[in-house]
C-alpha cells in the first residue's frame, strides 16, 4: 500500500507540475498571438490546438479570429514545442494513475487548477473538465495508441517513424478506373436546378441584446453589462464572440424563403449555440427541434437533405464509435432520423441514419445525394483515438455507392458537415482516394464547419497538376466570430438525360450587421457570384485550378485582395490580409488532404 499511495503522490505531483508547464511555457509562446487578437481577450490566453479539454471551447473562439488565421497562415509551424513537451510529460503519468485506479487524482488536480489559473473563467474551466473527463479518461486506458501517437494526433505533434495502428486503406471493387471525362458545358437554355446551401447555425437562445459581448467566457451576448466605453451587444447579433439570436436566424431563413426560387436545400450541421461546457443532452434536442421546426415552417415544400455537425453531440465532438459500451449516441440519431425524414427524406433511409447518421437518397433520376458522418474522423472526437479504423465501415459504404452510382450512370453529390482535409489525416488521405477513383460519378462536395466561404480543389494523386473534384464550404449563418451571416445558392446544370448535375454558378448573400443593427432593420446583400466576380468561365475543376493559377501569378493584386474579403464574407477588406496571410489562403484552397506538407509547394515561397 505504500508503493501505490507513493506512486499515486508521485504521479498526482507530476500532473500539477506539468499542467503549470503547459501554461508558463505557453504564456510566452502565445504572448503575441493574444495581442494582435484582442487587447481585452485574456480570457484565451493560452489557445492553439487542443491544449487541453479545458480548453476545447476557447480554441474554437480563437481560431475563428481574423488575426489568427493570417498570423498562422505567417508563421510556418504554429504548434508549440511547448504543448508536445507538455504532453510527452503529462500522458504517460495520467495513465500511471488510470492504471493504479487513482484518477480521481486526475480530476482533482484539473478543478484545482480552475480555480487557481485566473486567465481561465473558472465556470468555464470546470464545466469542461466535468463534461470531457470521462471520455479522456477513459481514451487513455483503452487506446492502443503509444504516449506519442496520443499526442501526435491530439495535438498534431511529430508522429512516431511508424504507426500501424493509426494508418489503414479502403479497399476497391476489382473494376478498372473508367477514362475521365471532364464535366462540359451545357449547351445554351438547357434546364437548371438550383440549391439552397445551409450551414453553422448556431442559434443561442440566451442571447440578450445589450449584454456584455466581450467577456471573458468562449460564448458571450449572454449577460451581464457592457464595460465603461464598451457597447453592448447588438439587437440582431454581433460581430464579436457571440452567436446568433433566433430572432435573426429566422429573418433570414425568412427572407431565403421568399426571395430565392430553390428545388431542394443543403443543410450541414451544426445547430447549437457554442458554450459547449455546460451543454447536455436535452439542452441539445431542444436546439435541434426547436431551430427545425422553424426550417420546416419556414420552407414547407421544399426538401432539405441534412448533415450532422460536430456541436449536436453532448458533450461537444465527442460521438462514440461502436466499440465504446460506456456511451451511446442513439439518443441523438434517433431524433436526427426523425427530423430528416419529416423534412422530406424516404422513411427507407431511417435504419441507415439511426445506426451511424449516414445515408444515401436519389434526389432526382440520375442524382443521388449521400450524407457522411464526418465527426467519425474528425481530430476532436477523442473516442477516435481508441481506434481510428473506419467507423462503422462509412468509406467502405461510400465506395459501394459510389460503384452502384458508376454501374448505374448516376452523379452523386456528397454533403458533410467538417470539410475533408479538417479531418484526421488516415481518413483524408483514403477520401482523396475515393474522390480520384470516382471522379466522373462525383459532381460535387457541400461542406460546412469553417464558417468561413471557401473551396477546395482535389487533384490527381499522380497528376498533381490535374483537377479532378472541387468542395465548397458554405458560409455561416452565426457571425461567430466577427463575420456576417451568410448562406450560398448553388445553379445546377438541371434535371434532363445526360446532365452533369455540376455547379455551373453559385452566389452568396449576406446580411449586412452593421446597417441592420444600425437601422434595426434587416439589410441583405447580394455579396457575389462566383462567375463574375473571379470572371470564370464554368465553375469546373479546371476552371477553379485557372483562378489558382491567376490567384499565385499576382497574389498582392486585388483579385485575391477580392477572395480574402469574400473569405470573410465582406467582414475585412483585402488590404487587411498581406502577403504572408495571401499565400496561406491560396494554399487552404488547393489543399484537400490533412498532413500533406507538399500540397502547397507550387506556391510562391514565404517572403522573410
Amino acid at each position: 500500500m505504500v508503493g501505490i499511495g507513493s506512486a499515486a503522490y508521485g504521479a498526482s505531483k507530476l500532473f500539477s507540475v506539468a499542467m503549470l508547464l503547459i501554461f508558463q511555457r505557453c504564456c510566452i509562446v502565445f504572448f503575441l498571438t493574444v495581442y494582435l487578437i484582442t487587447i481585452d481577450s485574456q480570457s484565451i490566453y493560452n489557445s492553439d490546438r487542443q491544449l487541453s479539454i479545458t480548453l476545447a471551447n476557447y480554441r474554437h473562439r480563437f481560431e475563428r479570429s481574423m488575426n489568427f488565421k493570417k498570423l498562422r497562415w505567417t508563421v510556418d509551424n504554429l504548434n508549440s514545442t511547448a504543448i508536445c513537451d507538455a504532453c510527452d510529460l503529462l500522458v504517460p503519468e495520467m495513465r500511471l494513475l488510470i492504471k493504479i485506479n487513482r484518477s480521481e487524482l486526475i480530476d482533482d488536480v484539473a478543478i484545482r487548477f480552475c480555480k487557481l489559473y485566473k486567465l481561465l473563467d473558472e465556470n468555464v474551466c470546470v464545466g469542461a473538465v466535468n463534461e470531457y473527463k470521462n471520455a479522456v479518461i477513459e481514451v487513455l486506458a483503452m487506446s492502443p495508441l503509444t504516449n506519442k501517437d496520443l499526442c501526435s494526433l491530439a495535438f498534431e505533434c511529430p508522429k512516431s517513424p511508424y504507426a500501424p495502428v493509426i494508418s489503414w486503406n479502403v479497399t476497391f471493387p476489382n473494376k478498372p478506373k473508367p477514362t475521365p471525362r471532364p464535366p462540359q458545358p451545357p449547351t445554351p437554355g438547357s434546364p437548371r436546378l438550383n440549391i439552397l446551401h445551409l450551414s453553422d447555425v448556431h442559434v443561442d437562445f440566451a442571447y440578450k441584446p445589450g449584454s456584455q459581448a466581450d467577456c471573458s467566457q468562449p460564448l458571450c451576448c449572454r449577460q451581464g453589462l457592457p464595460k465603461p466605453g464598451h457597447t453592448g451587444a447588438g439587437f440582431w447579433g454581433d460581430y464579436r464572440n457571440c452567436d446568433i439570436p433566433y430572432w435573426t436566424a429566422e429573418a433570414i431563413l425568412k427572407y431565403a424563403a421568399e426571395l430565392e426560387n430553390v428545388d431542394f436545400i443543403y443543410y450541414t450541421g451544426d445547430l447549437p449555440a457554442h458554450n459547449v461546457w455546460n451543454q447536455s443532452r436535452a439542452d441539445q434536442l431542444y436546439s435541434i427541434n426547436t431551430i427545425n421546426n422553424m426550417l420546416a415552417k419556414i420552407f414547407p415544400n421544399k426538401t432539405i437533405y441534412s448533415a450532422v455537425g460536430n456541436h449536436e453531440a453532448a458533450p461537444c465532438n465527442l460521438y462514440p464509435t461502436p466499440n465504446i459500451k460506456t456511451d451511446n449516441i442513439s439518443w441523438l440519431y434517433e431524433v436526427l432520423a426523425d427530423n430528416w425524414i419529416r423534412f422530406g427524406l424516404s422513411e427507407d433511409t431511417r435504419a441507415s441514419i439511426e445506426r451511424g447518421a449516414f445515408y444515401t437518397t436519389l434526389i432526382r433520376p440520375g442524382l443521388r445525394m449521400i450524407s457522411l458522418n464526418m465527426n467519425y474522423y474528425s481530430r476532436e472526437n477523442f473516442w477516435l483515438l481508441i481506434n481510428t479504423t473506419d467507423p462503422l465501415n462509412q468509406l467502405q459504404w461510400l465506395i459501394q455507392w459510389l460503384q452502384y452510382a458508376e454501374d448505374h450512370e448516376e452523379k452523386v453529390h456528397i454533403i458533410g458537415h467538417h470539410p475533408p482535409r479538417s479531418c484526421l489525416a488516415s481518413f483524408s488521405w483514403n477520401f482523396n482516394k475515393i474522390v480520384n477513383r470516382y471522379e466522373n460519378t462525383i459532381a460535387g462536395q457541400f461542406y460546412g464547419h469553417t464558417h468561413f466561404d471557401e473551396f477546395v480543389i482535389f487533384y490527381d494523386e499522380i497528376d498533381r497538376q490535374r483537377p479532378v473534384s472541387v468542395a465548397y464550404m458554405a458560409p455561416s449563418l452565426t457571425t461567430s466570430s466577427y463575420l456576417n451571416p451568410g448562406y450560398r445558392v448553388y445553379s445546377l446544370d438541371g434535371d434532363y438525360a445526360g446532365s452533369s448535375f455540376w455547379a455551373l454558378d453559385h452566389r452568396t448573400v449576406i446580411m449586412n450587421l452593421t446597417a441592420t443593427n444600425l437601422y434595426n432593420k434587416t439589410i441583405f446583400i447580394d455579396e457575389y457570384d462566383a462567375r463574375d466576380a473571379y470572371q470564370m468561365e464554368n465553375l469546373f475543376p479546371n476552371d477553379w485550378n485557372n483562378l489558382i493559377e491567376r490567384l499565385k501569378n499576382d497574389l498582392d493584386g486585388s483579385l485575391m485582395g477580392l477572395a480574402y474579403q469574400y473569405y470573410t464574407k465582406s467582414y475585412a477588406h483585402g488590404n487587411q490580409c498581406d502577403h504572408h496571410c495571401r499565400r496561406g489562403l491560396l494554399c487552404n484552397f488547393i489543399t484537400a488532404r490533412s498532413d500533406d506538407i507538399h500540397a502547397c509547394d507550387a506556391l510562391p515561397p514565404f517572403q522573410s
